[in-house]
């Protein structure tokens, strides 16, 4: 696991703590790995998602950081969304 998934599970958790979220999402940061996240919090891992999220490893630490929005990253092509976009706007509003 590289020091980037390491990281932002662990800046994940932080944002997720003490708020619902009701489903899988899977964060896939290219060339670095995947990241699940579902009610238990976020983890390492590539497993099936109710919605996959992918982004290079500069746009998910400018989400995670607060300095873009993943509203405006998915609006600039910066960031894909494959499945349900129900649940990547609920994760959204999660990680603002």
């Amino acid at each position: 696991m590289s020091d980037t998934i390491d990281a932002a599970v662990k800046s994940l958790n932080e944002k997720l703590d003490g708020k619902d979220f009701n489903g899988t999402a899977k964060f896939v940061i290219e060339g670095e790995g995947a990241i699940m996240v579902d009610d238990a919090g976020a983890r390492a891992g590539d497993d099936e998602a109710d919605v996959t999220l992918t982004a290079d490893a500069e746009t998910f630490q400018s989400i995670l950081e607060g300095d873009l929005d993943p509203t405006a990253a998915f609006m600039t092509g910066k960031l894909s969304v494959d499945g349900d976009m129900g649940m990547a706007m609920q994760l959204g509003s999660a990680l603002s």
